[in-house]
């Protein structure tokens, strides 16, 4: 009973901190002129990532379980891309995809190449040469990471110079001043951290009755755990009007969260981070690979209507999943 009490109140402190993250990053965005997609790659999706990187250092670093970290972050890449079918579940007007910006195929497809690597690293680590105790795919993760942050960057700021009298039209936060907007985003930003610092433990110790595997849990009830702050931002995002912010924050955080496993190698001291994990989390990357490519066809399709409550390319991304579900089972 404790362990439940103690995880409503993680997610009630996140429902409500994660609803006003999301308006007073809308404001950040509006202020700045940086736009809604690069925002949300950057800023929103660092911080609601920050539960996946206090779980990896956690894991590698006290607990020494590797698995858990691994199976965290691959875990919720995977559960990420299901949360863009629950976005669109919600969004009525039309197919969520066919809403939201095109240019968040540039950071999809930088989500992409690094869950490739990853994959190719996880059934490679045994032929994978050191650098000391660290993985070499580690040093080429973090420059990937920098290097994609850069080309969005850069990208949004060409987007808003084309349509600057259309975002000028847009303007909707003229009372609210810059510094309110930080400040707020900041205190807000504490809470969600603070909070679902907490639920990794609650969700282990939930999941520990189930006598499940590391990997199992590290994947799925781990995953879902730290995953939590992405769905709340992003649901109160899209209730808002704010699809770019929402969508934005799924695929950057997709992509933070490769970084992640860069830190979580360097800070596991016994020797590479893959050759003590288990290479069933390949897996779990390799469908994230597949559900950020169908929405990677959505967001370029763009259908204009859903014959039912999800498009097409939502039921597609949650077969997906289903199916990396039900291997992780199996082979647990």
């Amino acid at each position: 009973m404790l362990l439940w009490l103690a995880f409503i109140l993680c997610t009630s402190a996140i429902v409500y901190a994660g609803t006003r993250l999301s308006r007073y990053g809308d404001i950040i965005a509006e202020k700045t002129g940086l736009g809604r997609t690069w925002i949300g790659v950057v800023l929103m999706a660092s911080v609601t990532s920050l539960p996946e990187l206090v779980t990896g250092i956690s894991s590698v670093t006290y607990a020494g379980v590797p698995d858990i970290a691994v199976g965290d972050v691959l875990g919720s890449c995977a559960f990420n891309m299901l949360i863009l079918a629950l976005l669109d579940a919600v969004y009525r007007p039309m197919p969520i995809s066919a809403k939201a910006h095109q240019g968040h195929v540039l950071s999809a497809g930088f989500g992409i190449l690094l869950l490739g690597a990853v994959a190719l690293s996880i059934f490679l680590a045994s032929h994978v040469f050191p650098l000391g105790w660290i993985g070499a795919y580690s040093l080429m993760f973090i420059v990937i990471y920098f290097f994609a942050m850069r080309t969005v960057y850069s990208y949004e700021k060409k987007r808003i110079a084309l349509f600057i009298k259309e975002a000028a039209l847009e303007l909707q936060y003229g009372h609210i001043p810059t510094r309110t907007a930080v400040v707020n985003y900041a205190i807000n930003a504490v809470i969600v951290i603070v909070a679902a610092m907490f639920l990794p433990k609650i969700g282990e110790g939930i999941a520990e009755s189930t006598g499940l595997g590391q990997s199992f849990v590290g994947n799925i009830f781990i995953a879902i755990s730290t995953s939590l702050p992405e769905v709340v931002v992003s649901l109160a995002a899209v209730k808002m009007g704010a699809v770019d912010l929402a969508i934005g924050n799924l695929f950057g955080s997709n992509i933070f969260n490769i970084l992640i496993l860069a830190v979580d190698d360097i800070l596991y001291v016994k020797g590479p981070l893959f050759s003590f994990t288990n290479q069933n989390h390949a897996i779990s990357a390799l469908s994230a690979i597949m559900m950020t490519a169908i929405a990677i066809i959505g967001l370029t399709y763009r259908a204009e209507k859903k014959p039912m409550l999800l498009a097409w390319d939502s039921v597609a991304i949650v077969f997906v999943f289903m199916i990396n579900l039900v291997l992780l089972y199996n082979l647990r």
